[in-house]
């Protein structure tokens, strides 16, 4: 585990003696051991960094200062702001978890516990940037709610189901596998049945917010399939070296899915979103998506009763794949996982009622159970939280990504994604090479930057895997 303050630290020169501010070392330490190989040491470095801290400005196409100069202009930028926007001294403490995370993503977290109503916060080890708070960080706040907290795809969750039928299907019965999935998922934007499907979720009061009414007859047509992006559904082998709960020591054929709750849940972080960003004029250009709704409001209130319903909708479009793929099959589940990961909660620390955003990070609490999957050629990991109270009970979601969509689509070719789904012999239905293996971090090491935060009590291989194409 590492703190911003710790980390990275040059063994001859700390960021705060050459005038970096504390928030931004694990950057400048970066920065320092890269100049240091180039031969930048000593008087060299103090000068350089004297004239960095002095006008970032002048150092912002720098091939290696150049980040860590912008965020040096943004910290002085945010210093003449802090008056207006908050009455805090100083930031709410916070941690993170794991080596060569992007500066944008610490910045980002920054800004999220530089918030007035901000309490503490966690970066997971597969954290990398979006919209407010970065994909991979926790906030807890009192008594407000931030929708880009939470994030666009509200409820996004995974779900695991086992079976105990041969795990050798996989290969014996692959194209009856590969028929259910063709025939009862759906992907992509706008994706539905021709025959909607149904779930008690649709008969429930949506009317409470204008988002929710609005949308109620896309979100029926939309049950039951997956949009685009990062979502899957996917066979494997799950194994299962030691008993867990309710599930005994073994090899099983296992079912895993990922998405959330559309194009509805995606609309609601819009329109909440701006309703915070009204609120909240005070706030500078740089913190506007992490404006909050007061719980005590009637927008607050609407905002968490439609996240709470997308949860519920999103729960419920997991069911129903899960009952379809099975059912094609005539299989039933002997034991599911599931967990969201876009979501708030209302949650206790260190003695305080808080509101816990957990933006692509995954519920860690003392025995709580959950899923991190890795990518369509690495295991996902089915896990026990170890409620560390520096995460706010809180592990990563997934592998993260290590370079964007538009990157991946200029580096990679269908061929390079081709060649590796065949080494690792998995067969793959639809996906966009911005999906490609190569895009993201090494799961494997996610998962050892995060001992403190879970335990390993199995490992789910996929083999065959369907998403957007």
């Amino acid at each position: 585990m590492s703190t911003p303050s710790t980390k990275g630290s040059h063994p001859s020169f700390s960021p705060a003696r050459l005038g970096i501010p504390e928030r931004l070392a694990p950057v400048a330490a970066d920065c320092i051991a890269i100049l240091s190989k180039q031969g930048i040491q000593g008087k060299a470095l103090r000068r350089l960094f004297r004239r960095l801290t002095d006008h970032p400005e002048k150092f912002s196409d720098h091939e290696v200062l150049g980040t860590l100069a912008t965020m040096l202009a943004h910290h002085s930028q945010q210093a003449k702001h802090h008056s207006s926007h908050t009455p805090k001294k100083a930031i709410a403490p916070w941690h993170y978890w794991g080596d060569d995370l992007d500066p944008k993503a610490i910045q980002q977290m920054e800004d999220g516990c530089s918030l007035p109503i901000a309490v503490q916060g966690a970066l997971m080890p597969d954290a990398h940037v979006g919209y407010g708070l970065p994909i991979g960080g926790v906030l807890a706040v009192k008594n407000a709610v931030i929708p880009y907290g939470v994030g666009m795809d509200i409820a996004c969750r995974v779900k695991i189901s086992v079976f105990s039928a041969s795990p050798d299907l996989i290969t014996t019965h692959a194209q009856t596998l590969i028929h259910a999935l063709e025939h009862d998922t759906r992907f992509g934007v706008g994706a539905r049945f021709t025959q909607p499907k149904d779930h008690p979720v649709m008969h429930e009061d949506w009317s409470f917010s204008p988002v929710t009414k609005g949308m109620h007859e896309t979100a029926r047509a939309q049950l039951g399939t997956s949009g685009s992006g990062n979502h899957f559904v996917e066979w494997g082998i799950l194994k299962i070296p030691d008993p867990i709960k309710g599930l005994d020591k073994g090899k099983y054929l296992a079912l895993l899915s990922h998405s959330g709750s559309r194009g509805t849940g995606g609309e609601v972080a819009k329109y909440y979103s701006g309703l915070a960003r009204r609120a909240h004029p005070e706030l500078p250009r740089n913190l506007a998506h992490l404006a909050w709704l007061d719980l005590h409001t009637q927008e607050g209130q609407e905002y968490w009763a439609a996240m709470e319903l997308m949860g519920r909708y999103s729960q419920a479009n997991h069911i129903l794949i899960h009952e379809a793929i099975a059912g094609h099959l005539k299989l039933t589940p002997v034991w599911s996982v599931e967990n969201h990961h876009n979501f708030a909660w209302k949650e206790v620390h260190n003695g305080q009622e808080v509101i816990v955003h957990r933006k692509g990070a995954t519920p860690a609490g003392v025995g709580v159970l959950g899923v991190i999957p890795g990518t369509m050629i690495d295991p996902a990991y089915v896990v026990e939280g170890l409620g560390n109270p520096l995460s706010l009970c809180s592990a990563a979601h997934g592998a993260g990504r290590r370079m964007s969509r538009q990157q991946a689509k200029k580096r990679f070719r269908r061929k390079d994604l081709d060649d590796v789904l065949r080494r690792h012999k998995v067969t793959l239905l639809a996906a966009g090479v911005d999906e490609a293996p190569m895009a993201y971090k090494d799961i494997n090491a996610v998962m050892a930057a995060q001992s403190e935060l879970v335990r390993t009590c199995g490992h789910f291989q996929p083999r065959i895997v369907k998403m957007a194409s």
